[in-house]
């Protein structure tokens, strides 16, 4: 009985010292699991980029994707240099990171930070250009050789053939002066002037000299006469047809040039004053890409209108390209030349509480932070008073995506509020 009582007395000791034992190497396992793994520690020292959208720089992955709240492209950024590093305000970015950003640049410079004002305007055409062609003579339209409106002509151009007594007769005088100088020689007779002053009656009555000509060659009347333009352009009314009886001095058409045009808005009557003529201004088109052309103030009316009690301003622009047409909308932005100073864009300035900021580029093609102390300004430039130099590169669009990148470096971007102008 005792050998059975120390034999499971042992069996006994050994099972806890087992259990003792399973114990520690599950604490063990449990300690080793709870520590650091050097390889997840080493991954994040040496990220290198992360992955951003253009339009929602907010957004950060870790890998390349879509963007989760536009579904556009995530574009790729480098960070430069450590974890210590990156405490620098400098942004780098590749040639195509700055593409995908869509980031753009301009130089700082004078520009007007006057009063400016936008006005909505309507093209019309110059009407100085404006041209008619009249009847030389009374006859009646045989046929018409210009017959839609917009269609252009040119001089020398035929337009209409008429059947007209008075150039007949005008015409059989020519060719009897001409018959008499060959057949006839009274030394009492200067057939030279006849000859001259039935040319001249026929040229005042619309004929070429390449059409006396011709009929000298001929020595035949016509039954018809054709007429050619005497003015170019294009045409804008067309006032006879065919079989009409047309009068000495009646219109047949009119035409207007398109290379130059008018734009014509209207001023308040207390506006009026700041502006005069010949001042500039840029005048931009919706229909064709906000183009900006210069143009210049042409005329402003001394009279109100009757109506609105508004005043009219006239702008000159040239379409040598032919591509204004008349009827467009047009936008005016008219200010006094007078307020030059330093300025950026005003799409480059960023103002917070901590105050107002630019991206400047670098010479080394990277980006920096720079506060700036702005002045007055308009809806185009914003005046510098410190903190730039003229020639100095800023970034006037992709300057929130910088500027999401820098706090996300830096956590909170306080560095860069606290940096000397």
């Amino acid at each position: 009985m005792r050998n059975i009582y120390q034999t499971v007395k042992a069996s006994l000791k050994q099972m806890a010292m087992n259990k003792i034992k399973i114990w520690i190497t599950v604490f063990m396992l449990a300690m080793s699991a709870c520590k650091p793994k050097p390889q997840v520690m080493a991954a994040k020292t040496t990220a290198k980029a992360y992955y951003t959208c253009s339009m929602h720089p907010q957004v950060h992955e870790d890998h390349d994707g879509n963007c989760p709240i536009c579904a556009m492209k995530l574009i790729k950024v480098e960070l430069t240099g450590t974890m210590g590093d990156m405490a620098t305000d400098k942004i780098i970015l590749t040639a195509t990171q700055i593409q995908l950003a869509a980031i753009q640049t301009d130089t700082v410079k004078e520009q007007n930070t006057g009063n400016e004002k936008t006005l909505n305007g309507t093209v019309t055409t110059d009407e100085t250009g404006a041209q008619e062609l009249s009847a030389r003579s009374a006859g009646r339209v045989q046929q018409l050789f210009v017959r839609a409106i917009s269609e252009k002509i040119a001089i020398g151009q035929p337009v209409y053939s008429i059947y007209s007594e008075n150039l007949q007769e005008a015409e059989k005088e020519y060719l009897l002066a001409k018959q008499q100088q060959k057949l006839l020689h009274n030394p009492d007779v200067d057939y030279k002037q006849l000859i001259n002053a039935a040319e001249s009656k026929l040229q005042l009555w619309g004929l070429s000299a390449s059409q006396i000509n011709s009929l000298a060659a001929s020595g035949k009347v016509s039954a018809s006469t054709v007429i050619l333009s005497k003015v170019s352009g294009t045409v804008s009314d067309i006032a006879v047809h065919e079989g009409d009886y047309v009068t000495e001095g009646m219109t047949v058409l009119k035409t207007q040039s398109l290379n130059n045009l008018w734009v014509e808005a209207q001023l308040y009557a207390n506006e009026a004053n700041n502006y005069k003529v010949n001042d500039r201004v840029n005048v931009s088109f919706p229909d064709l890409g906000r183009q900006v052309i210069a143009g210049k103030v042409e005329f402003i009316n001394p009279e109100l209108s009757d109506a609105s009690k508004v005043d009219l301003v006239r702008i000159s622009i040239s379409n040598m390209q032919g591509a204004i047409r008349p009827g467009m909308l047009a936008y005016l932005t008219i200010g006094s030349t007078a307020n030059k100073s330093l300025a950026v864009p005003a799409s480059a300035v960023l103002t917070d509480g901590k105050g107002s900021r630019v991206w400047v580029k670098n010479t080394d093609g990277s980006f920096s932070p720079r506060m700036i102390k702005p002045g007055n300004g308009n809806q185009n430039y914003v005046a510098i008073l410190s903190g730039l130099n003229k020639g100095d590169i800023v970034v006037t669009n992709g300057a929130y995506l910088l500027n999401s990148e820098a706090i996300f470096k830096n956590g909170t971007g306080d560095n860069m509020a606290g940096m000397k102008m």
